[in-house]
């Protein structure tokens, strides 16, 4: 057997059997019982909470080589009370592709998230969740995309990209860049398919951006979240910047977003 595969397997074993050790029975809607010898709940109990065989759950925990849905892997999840993260850990050590995440599940900035942003000073900086609802700017990116004058329903990068010309004719190379900003986009959307605030915020775009809808049948998906984009600035003309995408928040699906303009100095940066 693959050395590998073995330490998976085993790890697998002992993740479920320390949760099923971890629920009380009470806390899994059971009478307690005068004569309980295992700690948490039994197999069998565990079986039929989750609605799946006692062999193939017995299996499972014991680290045995057999394949199992991913519906299964949730029902055991649901049963173990496990969150996003734990569940998320399942199913790798299950080798099964991972769930579907919550597009938006932040509930605000934490305050070093918050403290970096302003840090960022003169450099635009925001910060995205999964859906690209813009969650937290500092003042330069306010000044560059005007976040703080919309209503909230409209704090959505994607949406103000593709339904407001005001913001993408600010973006000279706006024909160049939309395709790859889409890509970039639909990675994510992959990984939460069956959000409906996912679902909903690429019909509305397709019911009103003829770009985005011709741009969203490509299927295009390599788009980077890195490069230069020049921005055309009132008072001050044609502003090139370097721009990068760092994970700052992983359980809730966080993003921040950086910019730093380019030196005039080198003109080989200024083309793009």
């Amino acid at each position: 057997m693959d050395a590998r595969l073995d330490r998976t397997r085993s790890e697998l074993a002992d993740f479920l059997r320390r949760h099923r050790e971890r629920i009380s029975p009470l806390q899994a809607g059971l009478p307690l019982g005068k004569r309980r010898r295992t700690p948490g709940l039994r197999r069998e109990e565990v079986a039929i909470l989750a609605g799946v065989g006692l062999t193939w759950y017995t299996w499972l925990e014991q680290g045995r080589d057999i394949n199992v849905s991913a519906a299964f892997l949730d029902n055991i999840a649901g049963v173990f009370k496990l969150d996003e993260i734990e569940r998320r850990h399942l199913f790798l050590l299950a080798g099964h592709r991972m769930p579907p995440v919550s597009s938006r599940r932040s509930h605000g900035l934490t305050p070093f998230i918050r403290r970096l942003l302003d840090d960022l000073g003169a450099r635009p900086a925001h910060v995205l969740n999964l859906c690209w609802d813009v969650v937290g700017w500092n003042a330069a990116s306010d000044a560059l995309f005007g976040f703080s004058e919309r209503d909230t329903s409209e704090q959505n990068m994607l949406w103000m990209l593709f339904s407001d010309d005001t913001v993408s004719s600010r973006m000279e190379d706006w024909d160049r860049q939309a395709p790859k900003i889409l890509a970039s986009f639909r990675r994510d959307y992959a990984r939460a398919l069956d959000d409906p605030e996912m679902v909903a915020l690429v019909q509305r775009l397709s019911d009103t951006s003829p770009r985005f809808r011709e741009l969203w049948r490509c299927h295009d998906v390599r788009g980077e979240c890195r490069g230069k984009r020049s921005f055309v600035r009132d008072g001050t003309g044609t502003v090139v910047y370097e721009h990068a995408t760092f994970l700052v928040d992983e359980d809730q699906q966080l993003r921040l977003v950086v910019y730093g303009a380019v030196s005039d100095a080198d003109p080989s940066l200024v083309s793009g």
